[in-house]
């Protein structure tokens, strides 16, 4: 069996019903036990932009942040979109959303365990994370062993090699090769998002923090100015695109020029999958780096965690789906990445380019961030030793992502995503007393009046 098949038949299995209905569920009902969280966000916003050292901890609030958000908005928020709409039509979008809103208090949750649990290491730095949750709040080292695994390898994945590929297929529709220079092209651009990663992650979690820190913010408003210009320009399409997405969400799609159709399951499915891949609520990701946050108490930091999620799904996520949608190329049957291209030629020359400055900028920062991830839940396993050498397999991996076929790549990480998850939902679901309890010991902190 080939690696894409492989690849593929086991996204299919992990990806079934049951996980989307236990992470769906994980969502829905953390927000019920939380009090309903996301009503906080305004507050939560306000206080992720604070840059102050309020406690023990190795890179401020913000940076914290910043090293979240570079790891989640990726190429997830451009080409997986694009996946989703392809594979459920525009209803997928609509689930991505929702996912997104949701997901808001599991990540506030995530962040809340992270900080309670974390440990302080021998050479002064902080770990945590669900395996610290796993191990020192529910005594279950064996399930903190099998998260660490999975996020090791599921790093590769999201993090890495579907990153990598995004920028090449991208760099395809520009280029339009033929085959042996598409060859020369993966092995080039990899070779020099390689040397670059390398020059950054040699510098640790600060390096990553101080880098992600400039460059999300300017990759962000880039990206979604061009995103707000072709929106402008369809304007008069965007009440069918609302249309089509919400109708989508409930009844399916049909298919309609070559594009051939979608059931609800498909739009579901296809929605949650890519929401998670996108925002990473649930996968126990981004509480790796919240437990590094400078912050005088869990329910501070996790509020500023939780804003990842908003700003990831709620908005970026969201207006990218009616980016496509609006466009009407989805009705073409073309794949993803074109399909991404062909909605920002909307806009002729300017379009896509907007459109790689968006996605280069977006895969390079989710490189660093999940190297952090990675390299973390490394240190878990095997301790300090592992660090260096899963740097090191880290750039490599980055020119293998380059060179690989795009499908398989998006299936591999879908199916290490959903595995990781697992442990992570456990942690969240037996611990959620937990999480109550500290969000109702600092309630003040929800409310603005600490």
């Amino acid at each position: 069996m080939d690696f894409a098949k492989f690849a593929s038949e086991l996204s299919g299995l992990v990806w079934g019903l049951p996980l989307i209905v236990l992470l769906f569920g994980t969502h829905v009902f953390l927000t019920f036990r939380t009090g309903f969280i996301q009503r906080f966000l305004p507050q939560a916003i306000k206080l992720s932009f604070s840059r102050e050292k309020e406690g023990e901890g190795d890179v401020s609030q913000f940076g914290a942040l910043m090293t979240a958000l570079a790891a989640t908005i990726g190429a997830g928020n451009i080409i997986g979109v694009a996946g989703a709409v392809a594979t459920g039509g525009p209803g997928a979008v609509f689930w991505m959303w929702l996912t997104g809103v949701f997901g808001i208090a599991t990540k506030y949750s995530e962040a809340v365990l992270a900080v309670k649990y974390r440990v302080q290491m021998p050479d002064g730095s902080y770990a945590g994370g669900p395996m610290y949750a796993l191990e020192r709040g529910m005594g279950q080292k064996w399930l903190g062993i099998v998260f660490a695994a999975f996020t090791c390898i599921a790093a590769f994945g999201i993090g890495n090699m579907f990153q990598a590929n995004a920028v090449v297929e991208t760099l395809k529709e520009w280029v339009k090769p033929g085959a042996e220079a598409e060859s020369v092209l993966r092995w080039v651009a990899g070779l020099v998002m390689a040397a670059i990663t390398g020059a950054v992650i040699l510098g640790g979690v600060k390096s990553i923090a101080k880098v992600c820190g400039f460059l999300v913010p300017i990759m962000a408003v880039g990206y979604l100015i061009g995103c707000i210009l072709i929106l402008i320009k369809n304007a008069s399409l965007l009440p069918q695109a609302f249309s089509d997405i919400w109708n989508g969400a409930f009844a399916g799609q049909a298919a309609v020029g070559g594009f051939l159709g979608a059931t609800i399951k498909q739009a579901v499915q296809s929605g949650i999958a890519r929401g998670l891949f996108s925002n990473e609520s649930g996968l126990g990701s981004a509480p790796i780096v919240a437990a590094a946050a400078q912050t005088r108490n869990p329910v501070r930091q996790a509020m500023v965690s939780s804003t990842a999620t908003f700003w990831d799904t709620v908005v970026v996520c969201a207006i990218t789906g009616l980016v496509i949608v609006s466009s009407g190329h989805w009705k073409e049957g073309i794949a993803k990445g074109a399909l991404t291209n062909a909605a920002f030629e909307e806009l002729h020359t300017i379009g896509p380019i907007f459109l790689l400055f968006g996605l280069m900028t977006f895969v390079f920062s989710s490189i660093l961030g999940w190297c952090y991830y990675g390299e973390k839940a490394a240190e878990y396993l095997m301790g300090t030793r592992a660090v260096k050498p899963y740097r090191i397999l880290w750039v490599i991996m980055v020119l293998v992502g380059s060179v690989q076929p795009a499908a398989a790549v998006m299936d591999f990480s879908d199916a290490a995503n959903g595995l990781m998850a697992i442990p992570n939902l456990i942690a969240l679901i037996c611990l959620s007393g937990v999480i109550a309890a500290e969000t109702k010991a600092h309630r003040d902190d929800l409310t603005g009046k600490s």
